[in-house]
């Protein structure tokens, strides 16, 4: 794998940063055609995975709009944007006032991505490298997961995690566009939007942000 510097130099460099369609107040690294990302690629075969960081996700777009635009859901609160990609959702909550947000990922190149765009949005967004994904609630008031539900067994591990974290006393955002494994009876909607994932207003999804409500005794 490049080194930490190297993979922020490369995504400062290959990746313009600009508005969010949709959420203009929240500039992002973006992949484009010419970004190279075979590049960086071609140096980590074996640890460069999917760069979903570099791309808008439907889920994400409609969680950051929410906070941005309800901010009492956030001001004075520990967020933690789990499963950050971009991290444009932690990013928002700290815009809206977050006491503290924790941006966690289990991709490297993802948390480079995350500290360059916290950096150039000018918030405060603490990155950690890890999946917490079997471990015990952590000190938060609030738990925003942005485009989670995409995988079963992903979806099943979240949602006992996120489990725990109800349990502990921690609230619970999602933001979807109602993907295949998006545990839908465990959700409350509150917020619909339309959202473009590649940036077109000719290409707009529907997307909603829930709040999860602990299981039924």
């Amino acid at each position: 794998m490049p080194e930490p510097t190297e993979i922020r130099s490369f995504i400062a460099a290959n990746l313009p940063l600009a508005p969010v369609p949709g959420v203009p107040e929240i500039r992002l690294h973006k992949a484009g055609p010419t970004s190279g990302l075979r590049r960086l690629a071609a140096q980590d075969e074996a640890g460069f995975g999917t760069p979903y960081w570099a791309y808008y996700w439907g889920g994400g777009l409609a969680l950051a709009r929410h906070l941005l635009d309800r901010p009492e859901a956030v001001a004075g609160r520990r967020v933690i944007d789990l499963g950050a990609g971009s991290g444009i959702v932690g990013i928002a909550a700290a815009m809206a006032g977050a006491a503290a947000v924790t941006a966690v990922e289990i991709d490297a190149y993802a948390a480079a991505a995350i500290a360059l765009n916290a950096e150039a949005n000018r918030v405060a967004v603490t990155v950690r490298v890890l999946d917490m994904l079997d471990d015990p609630p952590p000190p938060a008031d609030l738990i925003a997961v942005g485009d989670l539900f995409y995988e079963a067994e992903l979806a099943r591990r979240a949602t006992a995690f996120l489990d725990r974290c109800m349990d502990a006393g921690i609230e619970v955002l999602v933001g979807d566009p109602w993907r295949a494994f998006l545990p839908r009876h465990r959700l409350r909607a509150i917020g619909e939007y339309r959202v473009s994932e590649r940036g077109g207003a000719d290409a707009t999804m529907a997307a909603a942000v829930f709040a999860m409500e602990p299981m039924a005794n």
